[in-house]
């Protein structure tokens, strides 16, 4: 087992009227201390609006890296103000490990719990409303900054300065940026998208999507060569 570091930040958030005439939401987060009690749909201190998109077991922690905010800061300077931990609705935040640094489906030991690594996360319109930037989502999926989700194997608590420890990694090719790079590529390999349709660590509606990739993938390959587009 290895730690990779420490939690630094945790963020719970309520349901709320937030936009006329649209959904609520539950993107803003404020900062807590812990301890936090994770079941297996997250911390219970923690709610979601739209449990269809939202939340649920494979959805149940998000994690983003601290440092991803510099990045935002540079790339949008006239929101940089809005760019701080908690600011992208995540539940946890550290510093020193971004995408590059975890693998899909890793076993994580985080407090007294257990976690595995799900899948990354596919902004939505939300994210643009709470940054008050229509590019947010776009931009998020583009640059692979997307943070990511745990399921929950072992409930627990977790607090801030808690350890985060690597226990198992069945999946070391697949980097969080390798499979979040995939999954928005439209021009993803047959053989790479075939491999994550089956990979069972893989939240399913991923897998979903990359067995449409796969299907999608083979007609424009064979399209391609009889000299026809698809549109």
């Amino acid at each position: 087992m290895k730690s990779l570091g420490e939690v630094t930040g945790l963020f719970v958030g309520k349901v709320e009227e937030r936009w006329p005439g649209k959904l609520p939401s539950a993107i803003a987060k404020h900062a807590v201390s812990g301890p936090l009690k994770l079941n297996m749909t997250g911390f219970e201190e923690d709610s979601q609006a739209d449990l269809a998109v939202h939340g649920g077991a494979e959805k149940a922690l998000h994690h983003y890296a601290a440092e991803h905010y510099e990045f935002w800061k540079l790339e949008f300077p006239e929101l940089s103000a809005r760019f701080k931990p908690g600011g992208f609705g995540e539940n946890i935040s550290t510093t020193g490990l971004t995408e590059h640094d975890f693998c899909i489906g890793d076993i994580i030991k985080l407090g007294n719990s257990t976690v595995q690594i799900s899948q990354g996360r596919q902004p939505c319109w939300k994210l643009n409303a709470h940054t008050g930037n229509d590019k947010m989502a776009y931009r998020f999926q583009k640059t692979g900054r997307t943070g990511w989700y745990y399921r929950v194997l072992e409930p627990g608590t977790v607090e801030l300065g808690d350890q985060i420890i690597l226990m198992e990694r069945p999946n070391e090719i697949w980097t969080l940026s390798k499979l979040i790079t995939a999954r928005f590529n439209r021009a993803i390999s047959p053989e790479d998208a075939s491999a994550l349709a089956e990979l069972p660590q893989l939240a399913q509606g991923w897998r979903d999507v990359f067995e449409k990739k796969t299907d999608r993938s083979y007609k424009e390959d064979t399209s391609a060569r009889l000299g026809h587009s698809i549109r």
